[in-house]
């Protein structure tokens, strides 16, 4: 598993996206606010935090950007 379970499995955001920090900025303010998601910087669509879903407890098998279930390639 990650060392760090809000950082996004590359296969879902890798570090070399253009937009990762953008979206890594968003992702934080929502963890620190205690939000459950975000509205995407880019899409405008509603993302999960990985705060989120580790207070769900399980992988959902949805494909979400943050899960930090899924392990390091």
């Amino acid at each position: 598993m990650r060392t760090d379970p809000r950082t996004p499995h590359p296969s879902r955001l890798a570090p070399e996206h253009a937009h990762f920090d953008v979206i890594m900025d968003a992702h934080a303010r929502a963890c620190a606010d205690g939000s459950p998601g975000y509205l995407d910087p880019i899409t405008g669509l509603f993302t999960m935090t990985a705060d989120y879903h580790l207070q769900r407890g399980t992988c959902c098998d949805n494909g979400c950007r943050h899960c930090p279930y899924l392990e390091t390639a």
